[in-house]
């Protein structure tokens, strides 16, 4: 597969991973300005509609390039955007990613972002030949380390002050998964359009 050059829509039992659409801004405005929900991500709180309507922008323009960029959650059942996922990073030579996810506090502890991030491991080691998957969280945000535990990711330890964002520096929890590890899971659960 020849990743983004026709960008997948991934589903799940509940979820539709989809490119954002420019009608998505104001459900990315809802979770992107409540401060329970950006406490935890790189970005800050967006204080106008028009911030998330730029980063519609910007991922409109990754997926023209045929690069990297976000997929919106989306719940099938209500048509409604409820967050975003992707592979923040992804190093082809060496078969590595990192992924990244925000979702609207309103669906919290409700599965649904172990189950994206199922979708994005099965992409990743099905479709793009990646031998490893991780993902890093600030030390404090025990809900990340819960989903990525659930995913079967291991905890690899902390990355002391390994990130400057929001004018300080913050320690990281760094977990991932191999291939190997995945394949005796079995968990795969998604389908690509």
């Amino acid at each position: 597969m020849k990743m983004y050059s026709e960008f997948p829509i991934l589903e799940t039992k509940r979820l539709r991973m989809r490119k954002l659409r420019l009608e998505d801004a104001k459900d990315i405005f809802s979770y992107g300005s409540d401060s329970s929900v950006v406490q935890y991500v790189t970005w800050h709180e967006h204080q106008t509609i028009e911030e998330s309507e730029k980063f519609v922008q910007y991922a409109l323009g990754q997926y023209e390039k045929k690069q990297m960029a976000p997929w919106a959650i989306e719940l099938k059942e209500e048509g409604k955007m409820i967050g975003t996922i992707d592979f923040v990073s992804w190093n082809k030579t060496h078969g590595v990613a990192e992924v990244g996810y925000a979702l609207s506090k309103q669906y919290w502890g409700r599965g649904f972002v172990p189950e994206a991030l199922q979708a994005l491991l099965d992409l990743g080691f099905n479709e793009m030949e990646l031998i490893r998957i991780s993902a890093r969280c600030f030390k404090e945000n025990e809900q990340s380390k819960r989903v990525l535990e659930k995913v079967g990711m291991a905890y690899e330890g902390l990355i002391r002050k390994g990130m400057y964002i929001k004018g300080q520096h913050r320690d990281l929890c760094m977990y991932s998964i191999l291939k190997e590890e995945y394949i005796q899971t079995k968990r795969g659960c998604l389908t690509i359009h």
